[in-house]
């Protein structure tokens, strides 16, 4: 009994993550049609002119700061490696960047075990000390999201406030009163952050019980033991830069294709800005952002008063580039990787010996 107990396990574990895959798979398919469902036939054909009218130069430019973005991952990823006595080749740690990228296209996640088995095989850098950088390596590009995002939120009020006093408010009116959207917030958010802090003094020692309790509690030490493990980075000012870099050339590949279309090429950069945070959410919840992203940008360009064809066009145009990118750019990784079998290397060991740092 135990072994068929032990057997299901990862069998119910596998088949969560393909219902999971296929749920937000299909919730970015369900996405797509709800998008085009109510176009008219004058709308539809307004998109279809827009990608024929397109300028591509700004697209070509945008595949190009997109690489340039893996590549300065690729470095600081290596610099995570360096504490450990570790320096795997900058050429395999982009091809693995790319290639866990390409991964994550097919599979949520993916990605990171597939670029730190690669490292394992061609750098021989243990599989749980490189999957340790990327978790630390989600942390802190977290953190730089949520910076990005509070910086939105006060940079953009302004626009997003005359969004819902134009467009949300007098919904809101015409339900709930003259009860102002801002007051119905703070009342929402008051009300749900007593009752669930209320709930979970009440329930606590159920909580702990469960298996999410225990997933949340885990993810939240992990995320502090990656953010403390940032004592041990050598040249700390070099991986700060290339944090900020990583942001700022996401950022310029999203504005540039602004300039494909000449209503959104006067777009100020608070409008690149909110277009690159709330695009990320798409990416974050639906594979590859099929689907949410396109709306999510198109949603975005309605506050800065770009029209419906126009935004989904843009929004189609720069995830279709970004998602060539990493199926062209992984793909030719992945040949590269096979062909050129390279030895690895590390710090102050011999590059031909399979030992742990600081033995021979």
């Amino acid at each position: 009994m135990p072994s068929i107990q032990s057997e299901s396990k990862p069998f119910k574990a596998g088949f969560l993550s393909i219902f999971k895959f296929v749920f937000f798979l299909g919730l970015g398919i369900l996405i797509i049609w709800l998008s085009i469902k109510d176009l008219t036939e004058v709308e539809r054909q307004e998109i279809i002119n827009a990608f024929r009218t397109a300028d591509y130069y700004w697209v070509i430019l945008a595949l190009g700061l997109g690489i340039l973005s893996h590549l300065v991952r690729s470095l600081r990823w290596m610099m995570f490696m360096e504490p450990m006595g570790y320096k795997p080749h900058l050429r395999n740690s982009f091809y693995a960047v790319m290639i866990g990228y390409m991964a994550n296209l097919a599979f949520p996640r993916l990605g990171e075990v597939t670029r730190c088995g690669i490292l394992a095989k061609y750098e021989k850098i243990p599989f749980n000390k490189s999957l340790g950088t990327v978790i630390t390596e989600r942390a802190i590009d977290m953190l730089i999201f949520l910076g990005l995002f509070i910086l939105m939120i006060v940079t953009q009020v302004g626009t997003i406030r005359e969004y819902l006093d134009e467009t949300i408010y007098p919904k809101l009116v015409a339900k709930f009163g003259t009860l102002h959207y801002s007051r119905l917030f703070w009342l929402t958010t008051s009300s749900l952050v007593t009752l669930v802090t209320v709930l979970f003094f009440i329930f606590r020692v159920r909580l702990r019980k469960f298996k999410l309790y225990q997933q949340i509690k885990n993810l939240i030490i992990g995320f502090w033991e990656g953010l403390k493990s940032l004592s041990k980075i050598k040249r700390p000012w070099l991986f700060i830069l290339y944090s900020l870099g990583i942001w700022a050339l996401y950022f310029m590949t999203l504005y540039v294709c602004f300039f494909c279309f000449p209503s959104t090429s006067n777009l100020s950069l608070g409008a690149g800005l909110s277009a690159l945070v709330l695009g990320s959410i798409g990416i974050m919840i639906t594979p590859g952002g099929i689907g949410l992203y396109p709306a999510l940008i198109q949603e975005t360009l309605k506050l800065y008063g770009i029209s419906l064809t126009t935004g989904l066009a843009l929004g189609w145009i720069t995830w279709t580039t970004q998602t060539l990118m990493i199926l062209i750019v992984g793909g030719i990784s992945l040949l590269l990787l096979s062909i050129n079998k390279t030895h690895y290397g590390k710090t102050g060991t011999d590059k031909n010996q399979d030992s742990q740092p600081g033995t021979n």
